[in-house]
């Protein structure tokens, strides 16, 4: 937010300067300095005015250009191109990582990352998926207490930040505007059933707080 009060204690010199071409002030604070001039009894002719509007259009038209940018970045392009390549996709990286674990999605995102030869983000991707699963466990026993009543929260909050963190290396690593193929469920089942089975014989060592683990472990004691 651009704040008037602040923009009228400079001077006329220095609002001069957010009309200035090649600036870096938000459109915002470029109209605002305008009419403070203004007020000033600063008197613009119809060029000077044309020019400062054709200023403010053009920092809203990159600024939305660059936000545009960003959405893109983000956005996960699958395709139906034969020729693109295959990968496990995104939201399977990230349901997997929230329901059974950042292991088996650091798995997925690590052969992800071999097949495009980036290397070092695959090891990353693998040794931030061990390190955090084995992490969580002690970060929420250490700042929660179990026997509170709203602790499905910081669980989540939790596991979510571990999904989230595979997701970040995926962006970053990988090439920007990646278009790719969906690879088979073959290998995220066979990873998602044998997270389960752990989570049935492991449930109090490790997975006591994944909120699927419980329901298992429910059955478990039927």
């Amino acid at each position: 937010m651009v704040s008037k009060n602040v923009l009228r204690k400079l001077s006329n010199q220095e609002l001069e300067g957010y009309l200035k071409e090649g600036n870096r002030f938000v459109p915002e604070a470029v109209q605002a300095a305008f009419e403070i001039l203004e007020e000033r009894g600063r008197v613009f002719n119809e060029q000077e005015k044309t020019a400062v509007q054709q200023l403010i259009q053009n920092k809203k038209e990159e600024e939305q250009a660059k936000h545009t940018e960003e959405v893109e970045v983000w956005k996960d392009h699958v395709t139906e191109d034969p020729n693109a390549v295959k990968l496990h996709s995104r939201i399977t990286i990230l349901v997997v990582s929230v329901f059974f674990g950042t292991i088996p999605g650091a798995i997925l995102l690590f052969l992800n990352l071999i097949q495009l030869k980036k290397y070092p983000a695959a090891i990353l991707a693998l040794i931030y998926g061990f390190l955090f699963f084995m992490v969580q466990k002690y970060v929420l026993l250490s700042n929660f207490d179990p026997n509170s009543i709203s602790r499905l929260s910081p669980e989540i909050g939790v596991i979510a930040v571990g999904a989230l963190g595979l997701i970040i290396i995926w962006v970053v690593a990988t090439p920007k505007k990646l278009p790719y193929r969906q690879k088979s469920y073959v290998l995220p089942v066979i990873l998602c059933v044998a997270s389960a089975v752990l989570m049935y014989f492991y449930f109090q060592e490790w997975f006591s707080y994944y909120p699927l683990a419980r329901t298992i472990h429910l059955f478990r004691q039927w």
